[in-house]
């Protein structure tokens, strides 16, 4: 045991002698209860959670056998040796006047702050603790928060109602009225869907219909944004029909709010199918460049010796035609290939853009208007202000309808070298297609770098909003913590010098090392051998031996089950409902067959097809309450916190930087620059 835990559950002599005076009967439970009430402001409800290192070290302090407790909360006995525990800690018991004041500060305090019900619990129990009385049940406090809790998005809820226009509320009237309409409920809560044009268009309408109405926007600023996260989770575990069935203040706050939250979510994934399809039409493009310089290339053989027979033959015949003498050496065919194939060099970067243009221009151009006509992007850096200023001579051109725009209109440092002349023809004219996709491609890089943001969005927000709220009064702490300097160019500098001694190095061990060598081709230039796989240690063989004889054929829903009860993992997974009925036995069940039927793909209809006694609705129904991407989040760093805990490094190693992702295995290092934000996994890699 370590100390914490130890201090935690250390007896005082005062406690000895408090204890020798109770029954030794009940003595180590009153032990039990002495140190979490001092501890964590309330008595031990379930005795489960006591694990046997501590029942051991408290039950060696009492010179007792170590026997884990298992009466009953509720048992006379228990609430006998509970109030005489509260008269030897100088506990109060609660009278009317502290419920009253309890509700206050549930009301006042605790509930504008948010939190999960287990936070607002923990927290509560604090309170009966600084105030010396002594707590209530869990279930009684439960009630008690569950109640202010509700109270609290009441006048959430009716207060946003009362700020809305007759023609929003008319217009989310008729959304919920027809779901399956072109802005009813059902396509609103729709995704964007894949990269196409399509849905590019289809989710500019959506958001469009959004940004019309007159959201309050500013009120729901000042609530906390876990109840926005709650709210937001309520509305979409619901139908329609069932969002019909709530009152008008209820229904109308509800729906205010998730659209509010579906506003961000359909600009995140329209900056995905921007930066998607400008990849797409690039990556296209290179591909049919460069496969067609390799045909130009390969129709062109013996260049060498052809040239050797063009010289001989001109200096047999110097005064000659061309026809006469040339043409029977090498054909006008070769001769073209061979012109084209010199073309071909150095310009890949010039027919890559006019590939593009092509595509840009006949298929996908059509977005542009739609994309820039509901998002607005922002820069927090100068340097990218030419590309803002592109964005919104574009709008202006577009409006125009030109093809062509002198090149003075455009604003100076939009237009790379490498783009110059694609953008900019032979008469000084700027061609707006070209521009426009030149604009976009910049786009593209700075707002996977962050140094371009979009106004409303979530991921894509303003990387200032990131920084603590203290962040412009206590700057230099700060960098101070993070052992950083505030000059930007000292920062170049040093993280320059670094790669500079690494790169200097590599070059003094690279001819002795004959694991790495370099590359004259490709995208990885420094290329590394594989290792060879180690032996299998015997030790391991030994323990899948013993593993398979004593659990064969364990089941995956078995697994999942243990790993439950030794983690509690399944404590992360609330409702986002207004009150629970369920118990928690039945949660926890339908919980773990929900999460076996998502994560093996089997589906939570085969799953209710196996187990008569739970159906397919009630799964659906933990599907929609339960399970979101928060609560699978805390669950995984739950099971991967007990899993690093309980290895030994001894026997599995120190933890690497190996991961793992749908069978793609890939490495992860600290601050690593390369890191960047990956579409297909949804996060850094």
């Amino acid at each position: 045991m370590d100390h914490i835990a130890a201090r935690d559950w250390s007896l005082s002599f005062q406690d000895l002698e408090f204890l020798s005076s109770l029954s030794r009967s009940v003595c180590l439970e009153a032990a039990f209860q002495i140190c979490s009430v001092r501890n964590a402001g309330r008595f031990i409800e379930d005795w489960t959670g006591l694990d046997e290192e501590t029942v051991e070290y408290v039950a060696s302090q009492l010179d007792m056998q170590p026997v884990h407790p298992h009466r009953s909360y509720s048992d006379r006995t228990a609430r006998r040796y509970r109030l005489e525990i509260a008269r030897y800690l100088g506990l109060t018991p609660t009278q009317a006047g502290h419920r009253a004041e309890l509700e206050v500060w549930l009301r006042d305090v605790l509930c504008p702050n948010g939190g999960t019900m287990g936070d607002m619990l923990e927290q509560s129990f604090y309170w009966f603790q600084e105030r010396r009385l002594l707590p209530p049940a869990e279930g009684i406090l439960t009630r008690f928060i569950r109640t202010a809790r509700k109270t609290f998005t009441d006048d959430i809820l009716k207060n946003i109602t009362n700020s809305l226009t007759d023609e929003t509320v008319t217009a989310l009237e008729t959304c919920l009225a027809n779901p399956r309409g072109d802005h009813g409920f059902q396509r609103l809560k729709d995704d964007v869907g894949a990269a196409t044009l399509d849905n590019v268009l289809d989710g500019a309408e959506r958001l469009a219909f959004i940004q019309k109405l007159t959201l309050p926007l500013v009120s729901i600023s000042s609530i906390d944004l876990s109840w926005i996260k709650v709210l937001t989770r309520r509305v979409e575990g619901e139908t329609a029909s069932e969002m019909r069935r709530h009152s008008r203040d209820k229904r109308l706050g509800l729906l205010a709010i998730y659209l509010i939250s579906r506003r961000s979510q359909l600009i995140d994934g329209l900056v995905d199918l921007l930066i998607e399809v400008v990849h797409r039409i690039g990556t296209k493009s290179r591909r049919k460049v460069i496969g067609k310089i390799a045909t130009d290339i390969e129709k062109v053989h013996g260049k060498e010796r052809l040239l050797v027979d063009i010289a001989t033959a001109a200096m047999l015949a110097p005064n000659g035609r061309v026809a006469e003498v040339i043409f029977p050496v090498a054909g006008a065919v070769k001769l073209k290939a061979i012109i084209d194939e010199h073309r071909a060099k150095g310009t890949l970067d010039a027919r890559i853009q006019i590939v593009m243009r092509g595509s840009y221009a006949s298929h996908y151009r059509r977005m542009l208007p739609s994309l820039l006509s509901v998002l607005n992007f922002r820069s927090n850096n100068e340097t990218w202000r030419p590309i803002l200023d592109g964005l919104s001579l574009i709008v202006l051109m577009s409006e125009g309808g030109r093809r062509y725009a002198p090149a003075s209109l455009v604003p100076e440092g939009s237009i790379p070298r490498k783009w110059r002349d694609t953008v900019i023809d032979g008469r000084g004219r700027v061609n707006v297609i070209s521009y426009e996709l030149c604009v976009l491609t910049q786009l593209r890089e700075r707002i996977r770098a962050k140094e371009v943001w979009i106004e409303g969005a979530d991921r894509f927000r303003n990387p200032d909003d990131d920084l603590p709220k203290d962040f412009p009064e206590k700057r230099d702490d700060y960098y101070a913590g993070l052992k950083l300097t505030q000059d930007a160019h000292a920062f170049s500098r040093s993280v320059r010098e670094q790669l500079e001694q690494e790169l200097h190095h590599l070059n003094a061990t690279l001819p002795g090392n004959d694991k790495v060598h370099l590359r004259w081709s490709g995208e990885n230039r420094i290329c590394i051998t594989p290792f060879i796989p180690l032996p299998e240690p015997k030790g391991l063989i030994g323990l899948k031996s013993e593993i398979g004889r004593r659990w064969p054929m364990t089941g995956l829903l078995d697994t999942l089950k243990e790993r439950a009860l030794n983690t509690g993992f399944l404590d992360g997974f609330e409702t986002s409902a207004s009150r629970e009925a369920l118990l928690k036995n039945e949660r926890g069940q339908r919980l773990l067959l929900c999460l076996y039927g998502l994560g093996t793909n089997a589906g939570l209809k085969r799953v209710a097809a196996g187990t008569p006694e739970i159906s397919y609705d009630e799964l659906l129904h933990v599907r929609r309450r339960y399970i979101d991407p928060a609560a699978l989040r805390a669950a995984t760093s739950r099971v991967a916190d007990a899993t690093l805990a309980i290895r030994n490094p001894a026997i599995w190693g120190e933890a690497g930087t190996a991961c793992a992702a749908d069978s793609t295995k890939f490495g992860a290092w600290d601050r690593n620059l390369m890191t960047e934000w990956h579409a297909r996994y949804g996060g850094a890699a």
